[in-house]
């Protein structure tokens, strides 16, 4: 019997990057020495205080249903997070706690987007994004940016795609795959626009140059996902949170009881203590990425790849690498194949990163050096070294 698959499912299109993560681990399981570079998974184990706090709350019992909301000790302490950092007033009534920032997501979408409305996605930009939109039953308008601007978009650029059905502009600072931020000025005239602006902010203390802004410093008209997996090491933790107008949160706290219920209680214990004792851990991981950027970009120059802009945030260079093959796709394979280093292919993140490759450096200087010695080794086979 042939079993219908949904169109909805359908048009979901494959994870670049982790096609190539998938393809890796073959690799290696047949006895090749993989390096991956290819996926935002911090290499830091997660902070001893998360860890020893979370076995403490399961052997407290901490593994019943919580609030839909999230526990409301945790919500007060993103709520004073976001003060203290930012300077912002909120109510722990405007977040909403669950298990990762993609389900948040996919229920904000859901209660954003009717059938056929639009939200404006910057390309490049985190490659699920289209999807969760797609999904939700909208539809993805692409707004191509300049490299110069570290890939991130102009409110002149965004004015222009807005129509009828516009529903809002996704931003993403630091972002993925660019690692670039934005300033508080360019953040000031996005807030002008008269849209809702969707900020993803994930990778918030992150950020090795300049200051670090939220979205909620220059408007109210804002939702902000935010979370745990990238600043605290806690990826497999699945935490993460949205910071919604008041006017929105019921419609989104429904939606959350019913598809998610709520985040698990023991992980929500673990983030309390994230925030209340983790921030010595985030700055020592946020020193020895900036130096990992540093060496990186700098060795990158030197085997002639195209880097338009100094990456400030994240842990991401995209690299512009259509001096040695336009189809990033082939080039990434192909990477892998002869020198077993795993890279993030550029059209994962839209077609204005065709051609490039991203690179990850949240992995050790040691795997990093030895990955690009590979490479240096591969561009010389290939004849596309520059010269000295």
């Amino acid at each position: 019997m042939q079993i219908p698959i949904s169109r909805r499912a359908q048009i979901v299109t494959p994870f670049l990057a982790m096609e190539v993560m998938e393809k890796a681990k073959g690799l290696e399981a047949a006895g090749r020495d993989i390096i991956y570079l290819c996926l935002g998974e911090p290499d830091f184990p997660t902070p001893k205080a998360v860890v020893e706090a979370t076995r403490q709350a399961l052997d407290d019992g901490a593994t019943s249903y919580t609030h839909s909301l999230g526990l409301s000790e945790l919500r007060a302490e993103i709520v004073r997070h976001y003060r203290q950092r930012y300077g912002v007033s909120i109510g722990p009534e405007q977040v909403l706690v669950s298990s990762g920032t993609s389900p948040l997501m996919l229920l904000l979408f859901s209660m954003l987007l009717e059938e056929g409305d639009e939200l404006i996605l910057p390309d490049p930009g985190y490659s699920c994004y289209p999807n969760f939109v797609r999904f939700a039953g909208g539809n993805p308008v692409s707004l191509r940016t300049d490299p110069h601007n570290g890939f991130q978009p102009r409110p002149a650029e965004v004015e222009a795609v807005i129509g009828a059905r516009t529903r809002g502009l996704l931003i993403n600072s630091p972002s993925n795959p660019a690692g670039s931020v934005l300033s508080g000025g360019e953040l000031e005239a996005l807030a002008q626009l008269p849209i809702p602006i969707i900020s993803d902010e994930i990778y918030h203390g992150l950020t090795y140059e300049g200051d670090e802004h939220s979205i909620l410093e220059y408007t109210n008209n804002a939702f902000v996902l935010g979370g745990f997996s990238k600043a605290y090491a806690m990826t497999g933790w699945r935490l993460g949170f949205l910071i919604s107008p008041q006017s929105c949160v019921r419609s989104l706290q429904a939606l959350h009881q019913n598809f998610m219920i709520c985040a698990n209680h023991f992980v929500q214990i673990g983030g309390l203590a994230a925030l209340r004792h983790c921030s010595a851990d985030v700055e020592r991981m946020r020193r020895l990425y900036d130096l990992r950027r540093r060496q990186l970009v700098r060795q990158l120059r030197d085997l002639g790849f195209g880097i338009p802009f100094m990456p400030k945030g994240a842990f991401y260079v995209l690299a512009d690498a259509r001096h040695i093959d336009g189809d990033s796709m082939r080039l990434a394979l192909d990477i892998l194949d002869k020198t077993g280093v795993a890279l993030a292919p550029g059209i994962d993140f839209g077609a204005g990163a065709e051609g490039f490759l991203r690179f990850s450096y949240s992995s050790p200087l040691e795997q990093i050096d030895e990955a690009l010695q590979r490479i240096k080794a591969y561009l010389a086979e290939r004849g596309k070294l520059p010269p000295r």
